[in-house]
């Protein structure tokens, strides 16, 4: 039988708690036409200072748990969850913006399209009446979400969902704020958690909201950065790198250009750029292969395969760390050769002038070749020791022979 138990945080919500549980209980006509045989309403008092709780209490359909003081948004659903029996597990705000109409909706794509989440969207073209700066930063924290993620999602932030019971040791740890529904989606695409979202529309709050746009939106872009951080981190390191890099490679196209054109004076503007340069390329080089070898860990952390490839598919014909060892030798002879042909025109009567920029070039090429041999050395060991338990099972297993 399928149970849908719904999760209501309140925290100072006298105002609109009545009426969001009365429009709450209202559905379960229409839920059991989608095939949900039964509904648990289940109102999580945080900690209230009003007349919440005495509200909530009026309605004997309304399951009431309490915190005696205020643990946030968060821990009230985590509350909510641990004393919930359903198999189905939904949440909505108190403050009357999201619609528990539409919770049939969502239960009916969970269970006729087997989705484990299921996200009410309000970004996903149905009316809404969001203020225009929370428009704007879920719309850059969906961006964020979906491009670290490698997976669309309109609104990493909806307060509106449902989930099946089983998918929460998979999504936990989850925090106790605001950011819970962020961190929730982001963690739902690497735990490749199969989503889904449903169209929802978006009212204005009652009472005063308690989101401070400035304050919760760092919070929400640390979380999701972090969250991401441990499951794919080359995804965040590796495109710092790439960045690092094509501004390294700018400045060199600009200087050649120079050069072809005759112009040999670089300037004082010209030396800071070509030490930029320089400096962006190791640092490039080290932000990139650090993220590949914490993607080694996360594996042997998670036991799963690691992920490859900074856009999630492998570079090259095999993953671009598996390069780096020819990489880093081929970098190092080059830089090496430079160096010495540099030494043997300085013999010859070259004046230093002339030559610091292909001392510099070769240094940088030495420094980046053997940061790509060590790394590559790492990465080696690292993917030896997440196959050794694979490679153990199958020796003690031994070799099909015939008798």
């Amino acid at each position: 039988m399928n149970v849908l138990s719904i999760v209501i945080p309140a925290y100072n919500e006298e105002h609109g708690i009545a009426q969001i549980i009365e429009r709450t209980l209202s559905i379960r006509s229409r839920l059991r036409e989608v095939g949900v045989e039964d509904m648990e309403l289940i109102v999580v008092d945080d900690g209230s200072r009003d007349n919440t709780t005495a509200i909530a209490a009026r309605y004997p359909e309304v399951r009431l748990i309490r915190h005696v003081t205020n643990k946030g948004y968060g821990a009230a659903l985590k509350t909510g969850f641990s004393h919930a029996r359903g198999d189905l597990l939904g949440f909505l705000d108190a403050d009357g913006t999201y619609p528990p109409e539409y919770f049939p909706d969502l239960c009916r794509v969970a269970l006729e399209e087997n989705a484990d989440l299921v996200i009410g969207s309000r970004m996903a073209g149905a009316e809404s009446e969001m203020p225009l700066v929370r428009r704007v930063g879920n719309v850059i924290f969906a961006t964020l979400v979906s491009l670290l993620g490698n997976h669309r999602v309109s609104d990493s932030a909806s307060g509106m969902r449902v989930l099946r019971r089983e998918m929460l040791s998979r999504l936990y740890p989850l925090p106790d704020g605001l950011n819970f529904t962020p961190v929730m989606s982001t963690r739902a695409i690497h735990e490749q958690v199969c989503m889904r979202e449903v169209p929802i529309p978006y009212r204005e709050r009652v009472g005063r909201s308690k989101l401070n746009a400035l304050r919760d939106g760092v919070r929400f872009l640390r979380t999701i950065i972090w969250t991401a951080l441990n499951y794919n981190p080359v995804r965040i390191l590796g495109g710092i790198g790439l960045g690092l890099g094509l501004l390294t490679g700018l400045i060199g196209a600009v200087i050649v250009g120079m050069r072809l054109s005759g112009i040999t004076y670089l300037g004082p503007g010209g030396v800071v750029a070509v030490f930029i340069a320089a400096l962006a390329a190791v640092a490039g080089v080290t932000l990139f292969s650090l993220g590949a070898t914490f993607n080694y860990l996360v594996s042997l952390f998670h036991k799963r395969p690691v992920r490859q490839g900074l856009f999630g598919n492998p570079v090259f014909d095999r993953p671009l760390e598996h390069h780096f060892g020819w990489m880093g030798l081929v970098a190092m002879l080059v830089g090496l050769a430079i160096g010495a042909g540099s030494l043997a025109l300085s013999l010859n009567g070259w004046p230093i002038e002339r030559l610091w920029l292909y001392l510099l070039g070769a240094a940088m090429l030495m420094l980046t070749g053997l940061q790509l041999s060590v790394f590559w050395v790492i990465m080696r060991v690292l993917e030896e020791l997440s196959q050794r338990e694979i490679r153990v099972n199958h020796d003690l297993e031994g070799q099909p022979c015939v008798e």
